[in-house]
């Protein structure tokens, strides 16, 4: 038989307590409830909390994390602590508190890069120095390794002097700042460079301070740019910019230095403020222009070759660091503007005259067309007034042409010294640029270097005879060529036009005259001086007119000599088209018309 067990009551066992509701323990309630509570750890997802190993295996690790139950974890993430054992706590990330089959999900990487985060971000809010390893090289820079975060380390960063092989600082564990943090792209950014700054800041204020104009210095080229060369002094840089590293013409710096040189340098001015260092190396030379031919004077020849070309000139090098401008003006004795990349070119061997010299400001101007002789020296005798020449269309004005006759002799023919029969509003009309026209001198003015000339001179002024044939009272046939609100242009025999006004254009029907049509004018103005004729078609038709009233109305016998005088009109005179003078005339504007 089996016995059975005896329960004994307790002897001092509360029954009034029990009754109310209490409990009886060496606990107290509030105890009990703090236990019941631990007992029910609370976790949210996406959380970071402390678990504990409750066994290994191969590919698997449990972890408790007082949940209802346990979760799996890879052993793959536990690859970094080979000694993990039974017991252990580890951090761990919980990614779902249940999944879609209802087990507790957890992951040890993710909470291991979650605490690197935290800590990348304490690092730069605290301005840490953090120790990282270079795993690789990129465009542009380094990955680095930092608590297990993949950070970028920009190239300009990795040294305060530029990096010519940046594979010498792969697999290396090198001390770094975190400078730049993109939250939203979980991106870091570190710095080696800032480092090196902040140790070389001290050392430059201890070499700046110590610093003074003219104070000859050993550095080293740091760097080289086309503008000047970076020069290490040992702590801080200076510049010496292109210009003051030779007297001569320097295109590119590496022309006289190369990096990693040693070279001498002089201290032109530093700024304390900024910190920079102005470095000259020519100024250890001596200047080219005292070493300069002391027999040179101006007026000599001197030979040299073009460095620089601008519009206004070109730079002449005589001698290294010893340079000549030649001003466009004096490379030609033509009075166009050009540019002077019309006469000459960087590289040319070129002979020029010393036009001035100063030696304290060290300057020096040059000419070449002082190699030949002026034009205007003996211009009355090569272009005596009346003579006849050739020249060439340069330009226009509304109120003449310009023309040049050789270099550096130019000349205006008026618009009014063109044509004597045609009324030119315009030089084009006339001649085109580039053109040769003949002309005949008129005046000279030497002082201005300026001819006056003219075409129209070459020939015999033709209104000498229109005088003849153009009287007033003459009529003429002519063609309207142009029509204007004050007139109409009248196209004459012989080239020559004439001007009648709208009320002298009516026609004997009362219509207006219109252009190219052919009418009779008569002459009713003729002015040699100002070539002007004057024509009136409704003139015609009103003399007809009032010759038929009058012969219509009875008049008195007169006496013979009148009667002569009547019946011969004044425009009956011998015709000069007749004569031979006035073919020849005609002949000769005909061909000048066809010019």
């Amino acid at each position: 038989m089996t016995e059975s067990k005896v329960q004994t009551p307790i002897e001092d066992f509360d029954w009034d307590a029990y009754a109310n509701g209490e409990t009886a323990g060496s606990k107290s309630r509030e105890e009990l409830v703090n236990t019941y509570d631990e007992s029910l750890k609370t976790a949210k997802d996406n959380e970071v909390v402390t678990g504990v190993v409750k066994s290994i295996s191969k590919r698997e690790v449990r972890v408790d994390i007082g949940m209802k139950s346990d979760a799996i974890i890879p052993v793959s993430e536990f690859r970094y602590n080979p000694d993990l054992k039974v017991g252990d706590e580890v951090e761990v990330f919980i990614e779902a508190l249940e999944d879609k089959n209802g087990q507790l999900r957890l992951s040890h990487k993710k909470a291991c890069q979650t605490r690197s985060w935290d800590r990348v971000n304490q690092a730069l809010e605290n301005d840490e120095i953090i120790k990282g390893y270079v795993k690789s090289r990129t465009k542009g820079g380094m990955i680095v390794d930092v608590f297990g975060i993949e950070a970028f380390l920009p190239g300009s960063q990795i040294d305060v002097r530029p990096i010519r092989d940046y594979d010498v600082f792969v697999d290396k564990t090198m001390e770094f700042k975190v400078v730049k943090i993109n939250q939203e792209y979980k991106n870091v950014v570190v710095s080696h460079k800032a480092l090196i700054e902040a140790e070389l800041e001290a050392q430059k204020r201890e070499i700046i301070s110590k610093l003074e104009k003219g104070q000859v210095l050993e550095g080293k080229v740091k760097n080289i740019t086309p503008y000047g060369v970076f020069v290490d002094l040992g702590g801080v840089d200076g510049l010496v910019h292109i210009t003051d590293l030779s007297w001569g013409r320097v295109s590119d710096p590496r022309e006289v230095v190369e990096l990693d040189q040693d070279i001498k340098v002089v201290i032109l001015d530093f700024d304390n403020e900024k910190k920079r260092i102005a470095l000259g190396v020519k100024q250890l030379l001596p200047h080219p222009w005292d070493a300069l031919d002391q027999t040179i004077k101006v007026g000599d020849h001197i030979k040299g070759r073009v460095v620089v070309m601008a519009d206004y000139g070109a730079f002449v090098e005589v001698q290294p660091g010893v340079e000549g401008l030649i001003h466009v003006s004096e490379m030609s004795w033509s009075q166009h503007l050009r540019s002077a990349q019309d006469f000459l070119k960087v590289g040319d061997e070129v002979e020029a005259v010393v036009l001035t010299l100063d030696r304290e400001d060290r300057k020096m101007s040059l000419g070449i067309k002082q190699l030949k002789n002026d034009p205007w020296e003996n211009i009355e005798e090569k272009y005596a007034i009346g003579s006849r020449h050739t020249a060439k269309v340069r330009n226009f004005t509304n109120f003449g042409v310009f023309v040049e006759i050789e270099e550096g002799v130019d000349g205006l023919i008026h618009i009014s010294d063109l044509s004597w029969t045609k009324k030119i509003k315009h030089p084009s009309e006339f001649t085109q640029v580039g053109n040769d026209i003949e002309v005949q001198v008129l005046e000279i003015d030497k002082d201005n270097r300026r001819l006056s000339l003219g075409h129209k001179q070459l020939e015999e002024n033709p209104w000498d005879v229109f005088e003849t044939i153009f009287t007033v009272g003459s009529i003429h046939e002519g063609t309207i060529t142009e029509v204007m609100d004050k007139g109409a242009v009248i196209a004459l025999e012989y080239g020559v036009e004439g001007f009648a006004t709208p009320k002298h254009l009516v026609k004997e029907d009362g219509s207006q005259a219109k252009l190219d049509e052919k009418l009779n004018f008569k002459v009713i103005e003729f002015n040699k001086d100002s070539k002007r004729i004057i024509l009136s078609h409704s003139r015609i038709a009103e003399d007809a007119n009032k010759a038929e009233t009058r012969a219509q109305r009875p008049v008195a016998k007169k006496p013979r000599r009148e009667e002569e005088a009547v019946a011969t009109p004044a425009i009956e005179k011998t015709t000069l088209g007749d004569l031979g003078a006035l073919q020849a005339l005609k002949e000769q504007m005909q061909k000048e018309e066809r010019k």
